[in-house]
């Protein structure tokens, strides 16, 4: 919509003797007050068209299991010297070592873990996703403390692959 249009639905609304209008639409959103103490603004939103990317799934990605049916990816990060691999996380969310209070913790520092075997739970929006071991090893050491809130692509435990 252009300003003109604006200022003439304006107009017309004034002439219609309302005191107040919302227009939403795909490209608008106008919300006019007559007599209102705060300046309304009317934001104007046009598609963006992105460039198409052709992505491959790197091979240090793999889909780990969730419990909310979809699956959950979790990036793996090899270390400098080569022997070992971090798990970060898939998702923003609060990180649990345990499936429960009264539960214990699905992994531990020195535990032998194998590939799909959960390492803990991410909490997102109500879905609690498992997260698993991408490889086979030793848990070398645990980065997120339990019920501590996360954020995507966060180093959670390191793992020396056997």
């Amino acid at each position: 919509m252009k300003l003109k249009e604006i200022e003439e639905l304006i107009s017309f609304i004034a002439q219609l003797g309302l005191e107040e209008v919302n227009i939403e639409t795909e490209e608008l959103k106008l919300s006019i007050k007559k007599n209102a103490p705060m300046v309304q603004q009317a934001i104007v939103s046009r598609p963006v068209v992105l460039p198409e990317v052709n992505f491959s799934m790197p091979a240090a990605m793999a889909p780990a299991a969730s419990s909310s049916g979809s699956p959950a990816f979790v990036a793996l990060e090899p270390k400098s010297n080569g022997s070992e691999v971090v798990i970060k996380s898939p998702m923003i969310g609060t990180f649990y070592r345990s499936g429960g209070k009264d539960k214990p913790p699905f992994v531990s520092v020195g535990d032998e873990v194998k590939a799909g075997q959960a390492v803990c739970i991410i909490e997102a929006m109500k879905l609690f996703n498992e997260i698993e071991a991408e490889v086979s090893g030793k848990i070398t050491k645990i980065l997120v403390d339990d019920a501590s809130p996360v954020e995507y692509d966060q180093r959670l435990f390191i793992i020396e692959p056997s």
